[in-house]
């Protein structure tokens, strides 16, 4: 099964679609349900979440919710914003070897929760509406909240579209346990007992329990011919008699008193030897495909993808395989310090012991070339400051051109010797995941879901 998937990838189809050639009409927009936004609200379509609200102006609008079991722990409970305008300047104790009470690096630079993480304010007057309600802020301040959550903009935004200040989605799922900056979007338009979710290879559509479903080759427009032992193998994802077809969604008659989904006229099913929910496998079997309401975008053309282990994963042109850093600081706002005008000192300290020198030369910055063709809105180009890890003008003295995923470099490892090495993995706190270096999968990790 893993020579078919491979195969995929050889060919060149996007890492994102995994779905296969025969699924490229799944490279379309996810359809939504429309519902009533507030004025200056806007949907707009991104290349990895799908639908998203932004502002007037196309600026992606972010929820912060506090993770299961974690009340208090950090992030927004239900209608009530902890994201204030006191600038944070002592460490938590919430996630690092180090004690409450520490004093967090370049306090002089360092700027509040809401100056980072604007509030997406509304007017004095404003009525709830539909899923949308209102909530008083710490200054008394009237803020929009959706699904109750408190509802803001991103300064690592700089362009309609731009999903950088979401931490939930970055490769292996950002930083570890912390509670995720969220882009927020309307539902998706599936029927009951379906829903989707957000991965690397694009938007993943699951059943109300989350195991993944799958459209079949061999199956005919709005006609099922997986019978008999396909069917108890692959298992028909039954429509209620009441269902009616919904958007992409209509019922394929099976049998006598016996109806099947189908998205976009193709049949769908669950597969009997998923074992965890969001599972990739069953897109391993030839003929069959994860179904994806959108797929994502590809990775840079020059860029190669090579088998390891534990996964296949993105490289260099060279075969190297290419990282991500991740973090978020260890305070009860628990910012982001994984871009560049972020302290370095968490990336230096994981990277090379506090030695600038030694960081620099065991993790390298992936170089771009003079004029690169950019694949989406998720890969960009910077210019970088090697010896301060901060962005730098084109024409300044040792400056790198280099790749950067959501705006944040990527790198390589220096203890990597053969493509498909990942010594670097998994470098740094909680696993690499809270504060440190992960392998840019392209499919997550044998064995585990897919993010």
């Amino acid at each position: 099964m893993r020579q078919s998937f491979k195969a995929f990838l050889v060919a060149g189809i996007a890492a994102a679609g995994f779905a296969g050639a025969a699924q490229a009409q799944q490279r379309m927009a996810e359809d939504y349900v429309k519902a009533p936004m507030p004025a200056g609200v806007q949907v707009r379509h991104t290349d990895l979440e799908g639908p998203v609200f932004t502002t007037s102006t196309g600026m992606t609008l972010y929820v912060w919710p506090q993770k299961a079991m974690r009340v208090g722990y950090s992030g927004d409970g239900k209608g009530k914003s902890t994201c204030t305008d006191k600038v944070t300047t002592q460490t938590a104790g919430m996630m690092s070897p180090w004690p409450a009470g520490m004093d967090l690096p370049d306090l002089d630079k360092r700027l509040s929760c809401i100056a980072t993480w604007p509030a997406f304010l509304a007017p004095d007057d404003a009525k709830p509406m539909g899923l949308w309600t209102v909530v008083t802020r710490p200054d008394g301040k009237k803020q929009w909240a959706y699904d109750e959550l408190p509802v803001y903009t991103s300064i690592l935004d700089k362009a309609p579209g731009e999903t950088n200040g979401g931490s939930g989605t970055l490769p292996e799922g950002g930083s570890g346990n912390a509670p995720a900056r969220l882009p927020v979007g309307p539902r998706p338009n599936v029927p009951p007992g379906f829903n989707v979710v957000t991965t690397l290879q694009g938007r993943l559509v699951v059943n109300d329990r989350g195991y993944s479903v799958y459209s079949w080759d061999n199956d005919a427009a709005n006609k099922s011919n997986c019978t008999g032992d396909c069917a108890r193998i692959w298992i028909p994802a039954v429509a209620p008699a009441s269902a009616s077809p919904q958007g992409e969604w209509t019922i394929v008659q099976r049998a006598a008193g016996v109806r099947q989904w189908a998205f976009r006229k193709k049949p769908v099913y669950t597969f009997s030897e998923d074992t965890q929910r969001e599972s990739l496998n069953g897109g391993d079997v030839p003929g069959w495909h994860n179904v994806y309401t959108q797929v994502a975008p590809p990775h840079p053309s020059e860029f190669t993808v090579q088998n390891s282990l534990t996964g296949d994963l993105l490289a260099d042109a060279k075969g190297k395989t290419i990282y991500f850093y991740s973090c978020n600081d260890d305070s009860q706002d628990q910012l982001a310090c994984d871009t560049m005008d972020s302290p370095q000192v968490y990336r230096i300290a994981i990277a090379g012991g506090g030695n600038w020198e030694r960081a620099r030369k065991m993790w390298p910055y992936v170089q771009a070339p003079a004029n690169p063709k950019l694949p989406s809105q998720l890969w960009s180009v910077v210019w970088v400051d090697p010896a301060t890890g901060r962005e730098a003008q084109a024409n300044q003295a040792g400056a790198q051109r280099v790749w950067a995923y959501r705006g944040r470099p990527v790198y390589t490892y220096a203890g990597d010797k053969e493509p498909g090495d990942i010594e670097g993995n998994a470098m740094g706190e909680w696993q690499g995941k809270r504060n440190g270096f992960r392998a840019f999968y392209v499919r997550e990790e044998f064995g585990g879901r897919r993010g």
